[in-house]
């Protein structure tokens, strides 16, 4: 004999209340029972269809996916879970943006910032113009080796770069830059061709050297001598070897009396 499970204890035992019941009644998800006085009931295979209907539903997927997979309808489960693991990746870079924002309006308002509701809309936008598919890493590893006032200040400053500024064809730079040092290595660090690596690397670096407060600019020269920890999750271009190269050269080419490009007045050697 069938056993019958009433409304309310069904709403119990999965928390969909009964107004939740009748809609998904009503888009075809679930048929009740229905007793000689017309009221709904629920069999054992009717509670365990919900079961499964908020299962997929917490996956993510639609009431009409729901509804397909339900109805037997010809349907290419891997597309669909594939589709939907997209849009899960989608949300889940849209919560770290969020985060981020998040917790730079909270270390200015820490500083004694004024933030008002102007202010903090400004940050959201900004948040919003700066993403780039690499993001996601790039913030996981700054998360880890910059100090709360160094995003702060990155925050605030990088738009000044204006909107000239290409972040793909800089990153494009950096890396064809990177390739022919590394290539290059081993080099003699007070050799002419390592003076014009330097100036060079400098150039490149000149729309950030233009905004960088303190934080900033020492915070990515420690991240940076810590590349070994975070190389390949995020890439700059270069490696470490050649990152070494680099700040040995510049302190070789300053020692010599050399111009190395634009440098912070507060940078040191």
């Amino acid at each position: 004999m069938t056993q019958i499970i009433d409304i309310a204890e069904v709403s119990r035992t999965t928390g969909l209340s009964a107004r939740a019941l009748r809609f998904y009644e009503a888009r075809g998800l679930v048929k009740p029972l229905r007793t000689g006085s017309g009221r709904r009931c629920y069999g054992a295979g009717e509670l365990e269809r919900l079961h499964q209907l908020i299962a997929l539903k917490r996956a993510g997927l639609s009431l009409q996916q729901i509804k397909e997979l339900f109805d037997k309808k010809p349907i290419d489960l891997r597309q669909l879970v594939a589709l939907q693991l997209d849009t899960l990746n989608d949300q889940a870079r849209a919560l770290g943006e969020a985060r981020a924002i998040l917790r730079t309006t909270l270390s200015r308002i820490d500083r004694g910032e004024p933030i008002d509701a102007a202010t903090f809309c400004s940050l959201i936008r900004t948040g919003d113009v700066m993403m780039t598919d690499e993001q996601q890493k790039w913030q996981a590893v700054t998360d880890r080796y910059m100090s709360d006032e160094a995003k702060a200040d990155f925050a605030r400053t990088l738009p000044e770069m204006g909107d000239a500024f290409d972040a793909e064809a800089a990153a494009a730079k950096w890396k064809d830059l990177g390739g022919r040092i590394k290539a290059a290595l081993p080099m003699d660090e007070a050799s002419p061709t390592a003076l014009a690596f330097v100036r060079e690397w400098f150039a490149l670096l000149a729309p950030f050297t233009a905004v960088a407060t303190p934080a900033m600019w020492e915070g990515g020269r420690d991240m940076y001598a810590r590349m070994d920890e975070w190389e390949g999750e995020a890439d700059p271009g270069f490696d470490l070897q050649v990152w070494q190269f680099i700040q040995s050269a510049t302190s070789a080419a300053k020692a010599a009396g050399h111009d190395v490009g634009p440098m912070p007045s507060f940078a040191k050697p």
